[in-house]
């Protein structure tokens, strides 16, 4: 190969054409995979192979795409979605969301990594598919059965870190560098020496999946990580970068932010200094709804459990604003401006995969509470001013769990990962006891969904539920608002009342029915449990949940 003066290395090599393997030599050592590699059949430590993604007959020629700002996503993921665990067998599912009113499919990292099953997070090919899963051309088949469907594809990526196996990029350059760490090590190099080749492998690698395989939006996993002291963020860059490609290709593209920094300059606009992404998650809702549903206090929990805490995620999105963290033993955050940020900008869930899988036993919040309650936090989050999320299964209050699983080859990285795992936990208070072997094949069998359950109760009680919410959230205007100061809610023992313009949600947790009041004209849309309206009262019983609208004709909850 020879070096031009910008030290990029090339070699035109002749029908060198699709399915072609080959592989890197560097100073006569053995050859390794590609940093850019499309294709990793054979796995992370193998040649990589030539992918041509125009080869794929594309058939979404009328989808003009959609923004992901007020879609209900939908978190799934491949290897535990279906028994087979192939984008070709979660394809084969996708009625299900469509009828569910899902509209934004978000699929969890795809990216090559060491081992048939694992959460994908621990990724090293990062331009490649994961082989089990049916490797790029089947992202390029599920991609086309979501779009021909009308459900828009988010994709989880990882730029903040690689695995620990098949990782090879120090020996190419400086990928990464000492000046910054990251709870994985050594940060990516985003601003020192050599940094802007490693910026061109981020941002090349997600405008190829919008450009080649018709992505709608990327999830950027952990991006407080990405440590950056350059004068241009690469974040902004990316957004930059990102809004460029969706002119020239006529459709939206998003991009959602993982953040654990609390700062709304995520979703500012580059223009004004912000970060530019399009919305991010928000786990402070999530923690709030947790912890007042559950009782549970521990860990990074400890500032939430009061009904004001669901209060102040509802309106003003972040808990910690600013103010004391006691988990993180500082002040952190800063304020949500309401008439400078909309609620679309956040994402709202009552779970997600960190919040189930990080769990000693990967249990559900359906282990942990009624199925009432689990319908107070979905009703909460659902007719939330934020961008709605569903966990795959939640839906149907799913009894399998979703626990933390690998399948390291190299039985030592193999026990590391077992016992750095009940460390963690057995540091926060966790049963060791309850955390399963990460390498046992059966800790990810147990994982997969159980589609059975769908025709059995509780869970087709509890599916019947989200659908209507999701098609209450369609056609009720006051619910696809998203201005944070029209947010109204009251508290009080056990109860919360939101108000999102002419629709009440009302929610009672407590041992025995309250009262709230309803104008003599108020009509219940939607309740779960046995709710009375009579003479300007509404009484609802224990862990239960109604959304009335008020000023319409009278009307009773069925």
């Amino acid at each position: 190969m020879h070096v031009d003066g910008d030290s990029r290395w090339t070699l035109d090599v002749a029908d060198a054409g699709h399915g072609t393997d080959y592989g890197f030599s560097l100073d006569g050592g053995r050859p390794l995979p590609d940093p850019r590699s499309p294709w990793q059949p054979a796995g992370v430590h193998a040649p990589s192979r030539v992918f041509d993604t125009s080869r794929h007959a594309w058939q979404d020629g009328g989808w003009r795409g959609r923004s992901a700002l007020g879609g209900v996503f939908y978190e799934l993921h491949i290897g535990t979605y279906t028994p087979q665990g192939t984008l070709d067998a979660a394809a084969s599912r996708l009625d299900h969301l469509v009828e569910l009113g899902v509209d934004v499919v978000e699929v969890m990292p795809v990216a090559a990594f060491d081992g048939r099953w694992g959460w994908g997070y621990d990724g090293v090919d990062l331009y490649a598919v994961h082989e089990p899963y049916g490797g790029p051309a089947a992202l390029q088949r599920f991609v086309d059965a979501c779009h021909r469907r009308g459900l828009a594809v988010c994709l989880d990526v990882v730029y903040n870190h690689v695995g620990p196996s098949g990782n090879y990029l120090g020996e190419f350059g400086p990928y990464f560098t000492g000046g910054h760490t990251t709870p994985w090590g050594d940060a990516a190099n985003l601003d020192d020496e050599g940094c802007e080749h490693v910026r061109r492998w981020i941002v090349d690698n997600a405008l190829r999946w919008f450009a080649d395989f018709h992505l709608d939006a990327l999830r950027l996993d952990a991006v407080h990580a990405l440590v950056d002291d350059s004068p241009r963020h690469l974040l902004a860059q990316l957004s930059d970068e990102s809004a460029a490609l969706s002119a020239r290709l006529g459709r939206p593209l998003s991009l959602v932010a993982e953040s654990d920094l609390n700062d709304p300059r995520m979703i500012e606009p580059t223009s004004a200094g912000g970060l530019g992404m399009t919305a991010q998650w928000s786990d402070d809702l999530h923690h709030a709804l947790h912890a007042w549903l559950t009782g549970e206090t521990q860990g990074y929990y400890v500032d939430f459990g009061s009904v004001e805490d669901v209060a102040r995620t509802l309106t003003r999105v972040f808990r910690h604003s600013g103010g004391y963290s006691t988990f993180r033993g500082r002040t952190w955050g800063r304020p949500v401006d309401p008439a400078r940020h909309r609620g679309h900008r956040f994402l709202g869930y009552l779970q997600d995969h960190d919040q189930v899988g990080n769990r000693a036993r990967g249990d559900r919040i359906s282990a942990s509470v009624s199925v009432g309650r689990q319908a107070v936090g979905a009703a909460l989050s659902m007719a939330s001013a934020f961008t709605p999320m569903i966990f795959m299964g939640e839906e149907w209050a799913a009894s399998t769990p979703w626990r933390f699983f690998t399948d390291f080859p190299d039985p030592a990285l193999g026990a590391a990962v077992r016992e750095g795992r009940r460390s963690e936990f057995a540091r926060y208070g966790w049963n060791v006891a309850d955390v399963r072997d990460p390498q046992d094949s059966a800790t990810r069998d147990a994982s997969v969904l159980d589609w059975t359950e769908l025709g059995t109760q509780p869970h087709a009680r509890v599916l019947a539920w989200y659908r209507a919410l999701t098609a209450l959230r369609r056609d009720a205007p006051d619910l696809q608002a998203d201005d944070l100061r029209e947010v109204r809610v009251e508290t009080g023992p056990d109860r919360l009342t939101m108000r999102r313009g002419g629709l009440d949600v009302h929610v009672n947790i407590g041992p025995s029915a309250q009262q709230f009041p309803a104008p003599a004209a108020a009509e219940v849309l939607l309740a779960w449990g046995r709710v009375e309206i009579a003479e300007g009262v509404l009484v609802l019983p224990p862990d239960s949940v109604a959304i009335v609208r008020r000023g319409a004709s009278s009307g009773a909850a069925s």
